[in-house]
């Protein structure tokens, strides 16, 4: 006979609600404190939609009226080491964090607007309106608001794109023995996001105190939460995960308050994640000035429903029967605040001449200037000030034969040893006695405790890293098994890290390190084989460094870990086992970022190539004798870091190009390279830029089929021979 038995969430999930003696008993200061904000945050947002009324804001105006509650009750309970993210929806969240930052607390009487809160006030709505004032210089604007000394760390415009760095932020704090907590905002519509649901499970599974604050505002745009889930309890995704959850009414800042209160102790007491779902609604559709209803997905009775709970009402009613103070004077604290609004915005705007009497524009000094669009893409690169240099031809200490492998593996354990925030990362790195190829083998024998094997979710610990990187306590070095692997986590690696620098005003320093190794020719197909270079180079905020041999590898992985901006070392898995000149024991030296190396010269050709086929293309030289050439490897490979000296002097001497790479011709970076140097060089080539490259299909399983998908020596043999003949 079959038997059944009842089974239970290991993690409670609780709804929270206060009775009337609850109010009674609530701190009259925490009242008049979520009051005062809540009005603060309301005004500001009114304006705003103003504004973006009158077309004086570019791009969209987000604005969360109607869900003030959430963001003051959650964010009270919150310190200035405590810190926050959000989504494209979180002017409220930011200034309640900004709010909480700059007041030193009160008593018996509703905030008051300080010089400090006047200044966030000016700071938030330049940024908004893409001022050079603003917070982010004007590059962020509505969704990317970022202040960091507030614990404010970045709003989104990815749909729960910030939530796997929040865990970062998190793991952070949790390891640099603190007891702060990071909390992540988003909504409805990410809750259902494969890098949000990762994110719960690895957070749950290493502990980590940040809090998945869930608002409901029941419609992801017009679809409403029942259409797009058969469980529209957002909390209830706690249980599987094994994270206590909360759910709460995001329209009593109250209850949202005693909500988080409880949620923060138990981050604090190092207890792990939690989730506070609050169900509140936004008044206005996703963008602009006009409700839902105007759009034909919501109906004028719902939503005048949920405005008979208005939050900020709610407190009055509240402060206003308990006599903490009068009718007139939140009236009074009202129209001051509306009044300090239309003094910052009156700053920023003009009449236009000629125009309409009530015409105005934004001030043409307040701008950023025009040159500034690229400033901060990348750092200066002033932090490698003072490295110490060296080149395998003139290096002065003891060189024997290595292999690839083993110094990947002992410079990283090297750094570990320098550098306690320096962390590995990826799956399967702390087993198999150091990874699937060993390169962790040092790192995990000398220093296990900072090297973090993952989950199978690239998008989760990708962006775990980013966090990690951009809070800037630890140095993350990520493993993906498979450069392939890095689709999986486009989002993280190529909208969130290469992005951020510049995004966030051009000024946050993101120390990240992506290893992964290329696998063609090993029998893997077409999921497992690929070269990304020429992908990964049309994010402008990534370098991206591609070492050829032992020596290099060395001075490559030092410099990129040394380095502020993000880095992608590219890893051949042809030369791990290859064995080259390398140190003996000397494996602090570094190699200058843009630098390329000259592997042979001669007088016919220019070959510019990079990873294992400067191998291949050795071999092939040595084959077809008849012609000789300059044999640039890179190194460098992204388009701020090539070296163009060193290409501009071979092609002025050899007047002959030959670019070779393994890849596919498709997503190849030789396409970018050949145009360049077509521009920047025509005058001195005899003839068109000459390609190797793999064929269009990736590569296949069958041995045939995946050898005829890449190229190697014979390939570039049968090009030398046909530029020989001609």
């Amino acid at each position: 006979m079959v038997s059944r038995r009842e089974l239970a969430a290991a993690s409670p999930w609780v709804e929270l609600t206060l009775t009337d003696d609850d109010r009674s008993q609530a701190a009259p200061d925490v009242l008049l404190r979520m009051l005062g904000q809540a009005q603060w945050i309301r005004s500001f947002e009114e304006y705003v939609l103003e504004l973006a009324g009158k077309a004086l804001v570019h791009g969209p105006a987000h604005s969360s009226i109607g869900q003030e509650g959430g963001a003051v009750g959650s964010i009270l309970s919150l310190r200035s080491d405590d810190v926050i993210n959000g989504s494209h929806r979180g002017h409220h969240q930011f200034l309640a964090k900004a709010f909480g930052h700059v007041l030193r607390p009160t008593s018996g009487a509703l905030p008051e607007i300080t010089p400090e809160v006047h200044e966030i006030f000016r700071r938030t709505l330049a940024e908004i309106c893409g001022l050079a004032d603003g917070y982010c210089r004007g590059r962020g604007g509505s969704m990317h608001l970022r202040w960091s000394e507030a614990g404010a760390m970045g709003t989104n415009a990815i749909v729960g794109g910030g939530v796997p760095q929040a865990a970062g932020f998190a793991w952070n704090m949790l390891h640099a023995g603190t007891d702060a907590v990071s909390v992540t905002y988003f909504g409805d519509g990410a809750v259902n996001i494969g890098s949000v649901l990762e994110t719960f499970n690895l957070a749950a599974a290493w502990k980590l105190p940040v809090c998945f604050f869930i608002e409901n505002n029941q419609y992801a745009v017009s679809t409403p939460v029942a259409k797009a889930t058969a469980e529209p309890r957002l909390s209830g995704r706690g249980g599987a995960f094994n994270i206590p959850s909360w759910r709460v009414d995001g329209m009593d800042a109250l209850a949202v308050h005693v909500a988080m209160e409880e949620a923060v102790a138990h981050m604090r007491a190092g207890n792990g994640p939690t989730i506070v779902e609050a169900d509140m609604y936004r008044y206005f559709h996703q963008n602009g000035p006009f409700p839902g209803s105007a759009f034909g997905y919501r109906d004028k009775a719902e939503e005048s429903l949920w405005r008979e709970r208005d939050p900020i009402a709610q407190l009055t009613r509240q402060v206003v029967a308990r006599g903490l103070v009068s009718a007139d004077a939140v009236e009074a604290a009202k129209a001051d605040v509306d009044r300090v609004m239309r003094e910052i915005g009156d700053s920023f705007l003009e009449a236009v001449p000629g125009g309409k009497p009530a015409e105005r524009r934004i001030i043409a000094d307040l701008w950023p200037d025009p040159g500034f669009v690229d400033v901060g893409i990348r750092g200066d690169l002033s932090e490698l000030d003072g490295s110490r240099y060296a080149e395998e031809k003139t290096f002065d200490g003891e060189l024997t034969e290595r292999r690839f492998i083993d110094l990947v593996s002992e410079v990283m354990a090297r750094a570990m040893e320098l550098d306690p925030r320096v962390i590995v990362l990826g799956e399967d790195v702390d087993g198999l006695k150091g990874g699937t190829n060993g390169a962790t083998r040092l790192p995990l024998a000398k220093f296990p405790e900072r090297v973090l094997g993952t989950p199978i979710s690239e998008n989760a610990f990708c962006g775990l890293a980013g966090g990690m990187a951009l809070d800037g306590r630890f140095r993350p070095v990520v493993e993906f098994m498979y450069a392939d692997f890095m689709w999986v986590a486009a989002d993280q690696l190529f909208n969130q890290v290469a992005k951020a620098r510049h995004m966030f005003g051009g000024e946050s320093a993101v120390p990240f390190v992506l290893r992964s190794k290329l696998a063609a020719g090993t029998g893997y197909g077409s999921q497992h084989s690929m070269d990304p270079a020429g992908v990964l180079t049309t994010a402008p905020g990534l370098r991206v460094v591609a070492p050829a041999t032992p020596f290099d590898y060395v001075g490559l992985m030092n410099t990129a870990l040394a380095c502020d901006d993000p880095v992608v070392v590219l890893e051949h898995v042809d030369l791990y086992n290859v064995k080259g000149a390398a140190p003996v024991d000397d494996l602090d030296y570094r190699i200058p970022v843009g630098k390329a190396a000259i592997r042979r010269t001669g007088d016919d050709l220019t070959i510019i190539t990079y990873l294992s086929m400067v191998g291949h293309c050795l071999e092939a030289l040595d084959e077809v004798k008849e012609l000789s050439a300059d044999l640039i490897d890179l190194r460098w490979l992204d388009r701020a870091s090539v070296d163009w000296d060193a290409i501009t002097a071979s092609v002025r001497k050899t007047n002959r190009v030959l670019i070779v790479e393994q890849g596919a011709w498709g997503a190849s970076y030789g396409g970018w390279l050949a145009d360049e140097i077509q521009r920047r060089l025509f005058d001195w080539l005899d003839g068109p830029v000459e390609r190797v490259t793999g064929a269009e299909a990736s590569p296949s399983i069958s041995k045939v089929l995946e050898r005829a998908a890449i190229a190697r020596t014979e390939e570039v043999v049968g090009k030398l021979r046909a530029i020989a003949s001609e």
